[in-house]
């Protein structure tokens, strides 16, 4: 089903680029960088946030500095392509800290790609054996370990806007 698309102007647009480089920007801070006063600015990021396009704002943490060095890539294989077999995997999925990001995926053999984050190698073991190996209908599992983050980037491209 295709979404139905929110026409932004120029103004909202400038609105967005600013909240994805700094999401704890002030109404009064974000009205002076989009040139609004701030009551027009907020009713903006309100009419935003209602149609659906401001999901949340949030905080990013440094991984490393928090002791979260490992970041894993991993491609998981389904054994039957049912929907209920598919919502029970994504459920748990979704319970789990340790994934930042779970896509059902094509064009590979794998059926999900996961990114996970954990301190180290014998945490990733503990994860993989006690959750994801667990879940009922996953047949393989094929991990790759991340050396270096070269994009890591959490802002969509409004230039096509």
């Amino acid at each position: 089903m295709k979404e139905k698309l929110v026409k932004i102007d120029r103004i909202d647009r400038k609105i967005l680029e600013c909240l994805q480089k700094d999401g704890g920007l002030s109404n009064q801070e974000l009205a002076e960088k989009v040139g609004l006063s701030p009551s027009p600015c907020l009713r903006r990021v309100r009419a935003l946030e209602e149609a659906g396009i401001i999901l949340r704002r949030v905080t990013l943490l440094e991984r490393k500095k928090l002791g979260l060095s490992l970041t894993v890539i991993i491609q998981i294989s389904m054994d039957r392509h049912t929907p209920e077999r598919f919502e029970e995997f994504e459920n748990q999925v979704k319970e789990s800290p340790e994934v930042q990001e779970c896509y059902l995926i094509t064009g590979q053999e794998a059926d999900y790609m996961l990114k996970v984050v954990v301190p180290d190698m014998d945490a990733y073991q503990v994860f993989l054996l006690n959750k994801i190996t667990r879940i009922p209908g996953v047949s393989g599992v094929h991990s790759s370990f991340v050396l270096r983050r070269v994009v890591d980037n959490t802002e969509l491209p409004l230039g096509y806007l």
